[in-house]
């Protein structure tokens, strides 16, 4: 068996672990990289980027049929899911081979195959050729995670299926069922509902979306529904009965039983880190619930082996897995690093409309004890979201009342995964009311609806 010696060993090749292991290339360490399937992982092949290429699809299909509105003609609009597919395959394969160009022009070593750690500082990887063994003083665990899967409900390809499959259905639905309301499920209710599905989404809590503000929830719901869809929060699906045709789901809601046919489901209920093979127990890692346990500086219990991104838990975020991946690679190479600071990572959804986030949401405010001022401003008072005829919308704002620190910001409408940023790297900052009142938005922009949402705050609103 051959073996190299590098200073740094990165398994998982994702949008944590291809990041890091440009960065310390760029810093100066010799690095290798790890990959058993897809450089770009998850995120690039099969999750942010070709679920937003099929997305980009459906948004130019809804605005086809909304011509007329435009003073435009554009008769009898039609699509081609499998070109649709197509399309964003491609997308996935452009950027999946910049990756591969990205690597090599940093000089890093790409290892195709299946990475086991065998000890501290050393990785057993098995490849088409053979076994291979490499050493480092510092491994970067980035392994990823993938769709949980409920007992009875395991998805078949056919009439059950994860993202993957959704992302290459094999026939366009008619009746969807889609468990779970986060990211992933909405992302998917909203595609195929605008291509004219029959669309159920069973969320198991209180209310769609939960991990945003209990306002924009409510926001997102009222919008959907107005499209079609059926939201049954507060609901589980308890059995699915499969054949031929479809599945026959059991749904329990408040006590009450009901079963209901759909000839597709889409089961996203989460996802669990792949922790499988990799050699975790020997070395005594600590897990939990299927992730790697670590510290703020993403250091796990054995000396100089790091774990990031989704393997890590939550948020499950590519930008997080990319921001940690610097982060580590910087602290290998000895420079200062801060550690990552969870509540202000954005988080969007990009459905239709779409949904951004970033810190504390009101409840989440109000439960730590602060007292707070709350701004709202809708986008029917944005002239350029009337210009647009994207009116359904809404920006949020929560305050710290004594501070003026921006605890949290939230969003609804279009382009707001766009805008989040303005509030992103206001708290980076740790801007207050003052400058942001201060700051100057041009005209005429949707961004104009953020700076009303904090004037909202502070009783100084314009235009609403």
């Amino acid at each position: 068996m051959t073996g190299q010696t590098f200073d740094l060993i990165v398994i998982g090749a994702g949008p944590g672990g291809y990041v890091a292991a440009i960065r310390a290339a760029q810093l100066g360490l010799a690095t290798a990289i790890v990959e058993r399937e897809h450089l770009g992982g998850i995120c690039l092949n099969w999750g942010c980027i070709p679920t937003k290429a099929m997305l980009r699809s459906a948004e130019l299909y809804h605005l086809m049929q909304r011509a007329g509105e435009f003073g435009l003609s554009a008769a009898t609009p039609g699509f081609d899911l499998d070109a649709v597919v197509a399309r964003s395959r491609a997308v996935a394969a452009q950027l999946n081979r910049g990756v591969g160009h990205l690597l090599k022009k940093n000089r890093v070593q790409v290892v195709m195959g299946s990475a086991r750690l065998t000890g501290p500082g050393s990785v057993e990887v098995t490849t088409a050729e053979g076994r291979q063994a490499l050493e480092a003083p510092a491994i970067i665990l980035a392994t990823g995670a993938r769709a949980r899967e409920l007992p009875g409900m395991e998805a078949d390809g056919e009439r059950v299926w994860t993202y993957r499959h959704a992302l290459r259905p094999p026939h366009m639905p008619g009746r969807l069922l889609v468990i779970g309301s986060g990211a992933i499920g909405i992302e998917f209710a909203s595609f195929y509902a605008t291509l004219g599905a029959g669309v159920t989404v069973v969320e198991l809590l209180e209310r769609i979306l939960p991990a945003e503000d209990e306002e924009i929830s409510a926001f997102a719901k009222k919008q959907f529904e107005k499209q079609g869809m059926t939201i049954l929060e507060a609901a589980s699906v308890t059995g699915l009965k499969r054949d031929a045709d479809g599945v026959t789901a059991t749904i329990e809601q408040g006590g009450t039983r009901q079963e209901a046919r759909f000839d597709t489901v889409i089961s996203a209920v989460g996802i669990t880190g792949n922790t499988e093979e990799l050699g975790l127990e020997a070395l005594g890692i600590a897990t939990d619930r299927g992730h790697v346990r670590t510290d703020e500086f993403c250091r796990t219990s054995v000396q100089g082996l790091h774990a990031i991104g989704d393997l890590a838990g939550p948020p499950w975020l590519a930008h997080k897995a990319s921001h940690e991946g610097i982060m580590v690679a910087e602290m290998i190479a000895g420079q200062e690093v801060h550690p990552m600071r969870p509540g202000s990572i954005a988080g969007c959804t990009y459905s239709r409309p779409q949904i951004a986030s970033v810190g504390l949401s009101e409840a989440a405010a109000r439960a730590e004890g602060r007292d707070i001022r709350v701004g709202r401003f809708p986008f029917i008072g944005n002239g350029k979201a009337i210009a647009l005829g994207e009116t359904e919308g809404l920006v949020k704002t929560v305050f710290d009342a004594r501070t003026g620190e921006l605890l949290g910001a939230h969003m609804i409408g279009a382009e707001v995964t766009e805008l989040i940023q303005g509030f992103v790297i206001g708290r980076q900052l740790e801007t207050t009311e003052a400058e942001l009142i201060e700051a100057v938005f041009p005209h005429p922009t949707l961004s104009e609806a953020m700076h009303e949402a904090v004037l909202d705050a502070y009783g100084r609103v314009i235009h609403f």
